[in-house]
């Protein structure tokens, strides 16, 4: 959180990255994120403790929910500029195909901003941006 205060005292944009580096899970996943016009596209590597369904082998469901909440409190924080992370109100995750043994990106839009409260889209994919393996609908309250 100091990381985020920083940033927005000092009117720049907080390092990504370090900001990962700084939530245990995130680190867990091996997380990167880089900007790309305008919005924050996550990577994923895959990793053999990332699957739930060893005969498949898939990755599992609560990893990708992980990936997706993130994209979506982290393109909220870098749209709003926040000083903190945003509480989540509701989260709807709809699993559209099964997430192979492999590198997984994943990048989210604010649907709708209101004062209090934060509409956000987050898709997760795999090899083309245009087959989702998963989408997020939530909204955040902001602090």
């Amino acid at each position: 959180m100091e990381l985020l205060a920083h940033a927005a005292r000092d009117g720049a944009a907080p390092d990504l990255n370090v900001l990962l580096a700084q939530v245990p899970y995130c680190a867990w996943l091996g997380l990167t994120a880089r900007v790309a016009d305008g919005r924050v596209v996550f990577e994923m590597p895959f990793a053999p403790k990332l699957i739930g369904n060893p005969v498949i082998p898939a990755i599992h469901g609560g990893v990708i929910g992980s990936l997706l909440e993130t994209a979506a409190l982290v393109q909220t924080v870098w749209d709003t500029k926040a000083q903190s992370f945003p509480k989540p109100v509701d989260i709807t995750i709809d699993y559209l195909r099964t997430a192979r043994a492999a590198t997984s990106f994943a990048s989210a839009t604010l649907a709708r901003q209101g004062r209090r409260v934060v509409n956000v889209h987050a898709t997760m994919w795999q090899d083309d941006e245009a087959r989702p393996v998963a989408g997020l609908r939530g909204h955040f309250l902001l602090a």
